[in-house]
Protein backbone atom coordinates (compact mmCIF):
# COMPACT_ATOMS: atom_id res chain seq x y z
CA UNK A 1 0.00 0.00 0.00
CA UNK A 2 1.47 3.33 -0.80
CA UNK A 3 1.47 5.80 2.27
CA UNK A 4 4.88 7.63 1.45
CA UNK A 5 5.86 9.27 -1.77
CA UNK A 6 8.94 11.54 -2.49
CA UNK A 7 8.52 13.96 -5.68
CA UNK A 8 11.45 14.79 -7.74
CA UNK A 9 10.81 17.64 -9.54
CA UNK A 10 12.35 21.33 -10.82
CA UNK A 11 9.09 22.56 -11.81
CA UNK A 12 6.39 24.54 -9.49
CA UNK A 13 3.30 24.08 -11.50
CA UNK A 14 4.31 20.23 -12.08
CA UNK A 15 5.02 19.86 -8.32
CA UNK A 16 1.34 21.55 -7.99
CA UNK A 17 -0.33 18.88 -10.25
CA UNK A 18 1.44 15.87 -8.40
CA UNK A 19 0.30 17.33 -5.05
CA UNK A 20 -3.36 17.45 -5.95
CA UNK A 21 -3.47 14.20 -7.37
CA UNK A 22 -1.52 12.36 -4.39
CA UNK A 23 -4.21 14.45 -2.23
CA UNK A 24 -6.87 13.30 -3.69
CA UNK A 25 -6.10 9.46 -3.48
CA UNK A 26 -5.77 10.27 0.41
CA UNK A 27 -1.72 10.24 0.41
CA UNK A 28 -0.72 12.50 2.87
CA UNK A 29 2.99 11.65 3.73
CA UNK A 30 4.77 13.11 0.61
CA UNK A 31 7.87 14.93 0.28
CA UNK A 32 9.24 17.64 -2.71
CA UNK A 33 12.82 17.76 -3.46
CA UNK A 34 14.26 20.11 -6.80
CA UNK A 35 17.22 18.02 -7.28
CA UNK A 36 18.47 14.95 -7.95
CA UNK A 37 20.97 14.42 -5.11
CA UNK A 38 18.76 15.98 -2.46
CA UNK A 39 16.14 13.21 -3.25
CA UNK A 40 18.77 10.39 -3.08
CA UNK A 41 19.82 11.56 0.15
CA UNK A 42 15.78 11.56 1.58
CA UNK A 43 15.42 8.08 0.07
CA UNK A 44 18.76 7.24 2.35
CA UNK A 45 17.70 8.77 5.06
CA UNK A 46 14.58 6.89 4.86
CA UNK A 47 16.25 3.47 4.74
CA UNK A 48 18.49 4.79 8.21
CA UNK A 49 15.10 5.64 10.04
CA UNK A 50 13.36 2.14 9.01
CA UNK A 51 10.53 3.95 7.13
CA UNK A 52 11.16 4.29 3.54
CA UNK A 53 9.78 5.36 1.04
CA UNK A 54 7.01 3.57 -0.90
CA UNK A 55 6.91 5.36 -4.34
CA UNK A 56 9.30 7.78 -5.88
CA UNK A 57 7.89 10.36 -8.80
CA UNK A 58 10.17 11.69 -10.37
CA UNK A 59 10.99 13.69 -14.36
CA UNK A 60 13.39 12.71 -16.59
CA UNK A 61 15.17 16.20 -16.98
CA UNK A 62 16.50 18.40 -14.47
CA UNK A 63 17.54 21.76 -15.08
CA UNK A 64 21.25 23.12 -14.57
CA UNK A 65 20.77 26.39 -12.39
CA UNK A 66 24.22 26.41 -11.51
CA UNK A 67 24.04 24.30 -7.93
CA UNK A 68 26.72 21.75 -7.84
CA UNK A 69 25.13 18.11 -8.37
CA UNK A 70 26.01 14.84 -8.66
CA UNK A 71 23.17 13.71 -10.53
CA UNK A 72 21.21 15.60 -12.94
CA UNK A 73 18.88 13.29 -14.51
CA UNK A 74 15.98 10.81 -13.51
CA UNK A 75 17.29 7.94 -14.74
CA UNK A 76 20.64 8.05 -12.76
CA UNK A 77 18.42 8.88 -9.44
CA UNK A 78 16.39 6.02 -10.30
CA UNK A 79 19.31 3.39 -10.53
CA UNK A 80 20.91 4.96 -7.37
CA UNK A 81 17.54 5.06 -5.45
CA UNK A 82 16.63 1.60 -6.82
CA UNK A 83 20.30 0.36 -5.07
CA UNK A 84 19.31 1.30 -1.49
CA UNK A 85 15.81 0.61 -1.84
CA UNK A 86 15.27 -2.57 -4.27
CA UNK A 87 11.47 -2.43 -3.31
CA UNK A 88 10.75 0.91 -4.14
CA UNK A 89 8.16 1.80 -6.89
CA UNK A 90 9.27 4.39 -9.43
CA UNK A 91 6.50 6.14 -11.04
CA UNK A 92 8.05 8.79 -14.43
CA UNK A 93 6.40 11.82 -15.26
CA UNK A 94 8.11 13.45 -18.17
CA UNK A 95 8.11 15.20 -21.59
CA UNK A 96 9.67 12.83 -23.11
CA UNK A 97 7.21 10.89 -25.70
CA UNK A 98 9.56 8.58 -27.98
CA UNK A 99 8.44 5.27 -27.24
CA UNK A 100 12.14 3.52 -27.99
CA UNK A 101 13.38 5.97 -25.20
CA UNK A 102 10.60 5.36 -22.82
CA UNK A 103 10.15 1.45 -23.55
CA UNK A 104 13.84 1.48 -22.27
CA UNK A 105 12.68 2.72 -18.87
CA UNK A 106 10.39 -0.32 -18.26
CA UNK A 107 13.03 -2.94 -19.71
CA UNK A 108 16.21 -1.43 -18.25
CA UNK A 109 15.34 0.93 -15.29
CA UNK A 110 12.16 -1.97 -14.55
CA UNK A 111 9.99 1.37 -13.70
CA UNK A 112 6.48 0.90 -12.41
CA UNK A 113 4.87 3.46 -14.80
CA UNK A 114 5.10 6.23 -16.78
CA UNK A 115 3.09 9.66 -17.41
CA UNK A 116 4.23 12.30 -19.86
CA UNK A 117 3.41 15.74 -19.05
CA UNK A 118 0.80 16.50 -21.09
CA UNK A 119 -3.17 17.92 -21.39
CA UNK A 120 -5.38 15.85 -18.38
CA UNK A 121 -1.99 14.40 -17.22
CA UNK A 122 -3.59 14.79 -13.73
CA UNK A 123 -6.39 12.20 -14.86
CA UNK A 124 -3.36 9.86 -16.20
CA UNK A 125 -1.56 10.37 -12.50
CA UNK A 126 -4.04 9.28 -10.67
CA UNK A 127 -4.98 5.98 -12.70
CA UNK A 128 -0.79 5.30 -12.70
CA UNK A 129 -0.43 5.65 -9.35
CA UNK A 130 -3.80 3.26 -8.55
CA UNK A 131 -2.27 0.72 -11.55
CA UNK A 132 1.15 0.72 -9.16
CA UNK A 133 -0.43 1.11 -5.78
CA UNK A 134 -2.24 -2.16 -7.31
CA UNK A 135 1.12 -3.99 -8.29
CA UNK A 136 0.42 -3.81 -11.61
CA UNK A 137 2.42 -1.44 -14.25
CA UNK A 138 1.47 1.61 -15.66
CA UNK A 139 2.10 2.44 -19.49
CA UNK A 140 0.17 4.94 -21.43
CA UNK A 141 -2.19 3.25 -24.01
CA UNK A 142 -1.56 5.31 -27.06
CA UNK A 143 2.41 4.78 -26.61
CA UNK A 144 1.59 0.74 -26.25
CA UNK A 145 0.30 1.37 -29.49
CA UNK A 146 2.89 2.60 -31.29
CA UNK A 147 5.18 0.06 -29.78
CA UNK A 148 3.04 -2.78 -30.93
CA UNK A 149 3.03 -1.44 -34.07
CA UNK A 150 6.98 -0.98 -34.30
CA UNK A 151 7.19 -4.50 -33.31
CA UNK A 152 4.41 -5.88 -36.12
CA UNK A 153 7.54 -5.37 -38.25
CA UNK A 154 11.15 -5.65 -38.46
CA UNK A 155 13.37 -2.78 -40.18
CA UNK A 156 16.44 -3.95 -41.54
CA UNK A 157 19.66 -2.50 -41.85
CA UNK A 158 19.15 -1.63 -45.41
CA UNK A 159 15.37 -0.12 -44.77
CA UNK A 160 16.78 2.08 -41.92
CA UNK A 161 20.08 3.29 -43.92
CA UNK A 162 17.50 4.44 -46.87
CA UNK A 163 14.95 5.87 -44.47
CA UNK A 164 18.23 7.82 -42.52
CA UNK A 165 19.45 8.70 -45.97
CA UNK A 166 15.85 10.66 -46.87
CA UNK A 167 15.81 12.02 -43.38
CA UNK A 168 19.30 13.84 -43.90
CA UNK A 169 17.85 15.44 -47.05
CA UNK A 170 19.13 12.92 -49.54
CA UNK A 171 16.46 12.79 -52.64
CA UNK A 172 15.08 9.31 -53.21
CA UNK A 173 16.47 9.22 -56.83
CA UNK A 174 20.02 9.71 -55.36
CA UNK A 175 19.53 7.41 -52.71
CA UNK A 176 21.60 4.68 -55.07
CA UNK A 177 24.39 6.56 -55.04
CA UNK A 178 25.02 6.78 -51.40
CA UNK A 179 24.07 2.96 -51.56
CA UNK A 180 26.35 1.93 -53.58
CA UNK A 181 29.45 4.20 -51.96
CA UNK A 182 28.25 1.87 -48.69
CA UNK A 183 28.36 -1.18 -50.87
CA UNK A 184 24.56 -2.17 -50.04
CA UNK A 185 22.46 -4.22 -52.46
CA UNK A 186 20.52 -4.18 -53.98
CA UNK A 187 21.13 -0.36 -55.01
CA UNK A 188 18.70 0.48 -57.87
CA UNK A 189 16.36 2.93 -57.94
CA UNK A 190 13.56 0.32 -58.30
CA UNK A 191 14.74 -1.47 -55.01
CA UNK A 192 14.70 1.40 -53.17
CA UNK A 193 10.94 2.82 -54.11
CA UNK A 194 9.48 -1.11 -53.46
CA UNK A 195 11.29 -1.04 -50.36
CA UNK A 196 9.98 2.35 -49.16
CA UNK A 197 6.28 1.33 -50.72
CA UNK A 198 6.98 -2.32 -48.68
CA UNK A 199 7.84 -0.47 -45.34
CA UNK A 200 4.76 2.34 -46.02
CA UNK A 201 2.46 -0.37 -46.76
CA UNK A 202 3.16 -2.89 -43.71
CA UNK A 203 2.83 0.37 -41.32
CA UNK A 204 -0.04 2.13 -42.70
CA UNK A 205 1.54 5.67 -44.38
CA UNK A 206 1.08 7.30 -47.38
CA UNK A 207 4.13 9.68 -47.20
CA UNK A 208 7.70 9.28 -47.17
CA UNK A 209 7.28 11.86 -44.53
CA UNK A 210 5.11 10.28 -42.12
CA UNK A 211 7.60 7.05 -42.49
CA UNK A 212 10.56 9.49 -41.15
CA UNK A 213 8.93 10.91 -38.18
CA UNK A 214 7.43 7.68 -37.09
CA UNK A 215 10.85 5.94 -37.27
CA UNK A 216 12.13 9.25 -35.41
CA UNK A 217 9.28 9.45 -32.63
CA UNK A 218 10.40 5.30 -32.29
CA UNK A 219 14.07 6.42 -32.06
CA UNK A 220 14.75 4.23 -35.00
CA UNK A 221 16.93 6.57 -36.65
Amino acid sequence: MISKVLVAEDHELANVSVQQTLEELGIKDIDYVYYCDDALLKIQHSKISASPYDLLITDLNFENDGNPQKMYDGVSLITACRELLPELKVLVFSVENKPAAIETLFQIQNIDGYVRKSRNDRKELKLAIESVNRNQRYFPRQLSQLINQTNTYQFTEFDIEIISLLASGVSQKNIPASLVEKKFRPSSLSSVEKRLNHIKMELGFNKNEQLIAFCKDMGII
